[in-house]
């Protein structure tokens, strides 16, 4: 059963088709070439319950639903600490 996931980081949202058995690794693959990033410098975070996802798991293990919002960041630089979510929210934004 196809479905999506809204990943947002800062003021970009991917829309990734999935489906419920697929990894958060297998995720974060199809990330990378739109991102540029490795899959060990990514974090994905489930927006609605601030749980870090585990690579091993599938989405529907972690509760990962259609239209679900996940957060994206990225490792810092040559650290084992990744950055804090930053998801801008629509206020953010302004109208010129």
């Amino acid at each position: 059963m196809a479905m999506y996931i809204r990943v947002k980081r800062m003021k970009t949202t991917y829309f990734i088709q999935c489906d419920p058995t697929e990894t958060i690794l297998d995720i974060k693959q199809k990330l990378f070439p739109l991102i540029e990033q490795p899959v060990s410098n990514q974090r994905l975070i489930l927006f609605s319950t601030k749980e870090v996802l585990e690579d091993s798991k599938s989405l529907a293990e972690q509760k990962v639903e259609n239209d679900a919002v996940v957060a994206l960041t990225l490792r810092k630089d040559d650290d084992d600490e990744f950055e804090d979510v930053n998801i801008a929210e629509p206020s953010d934004f302004s109208i010129s």
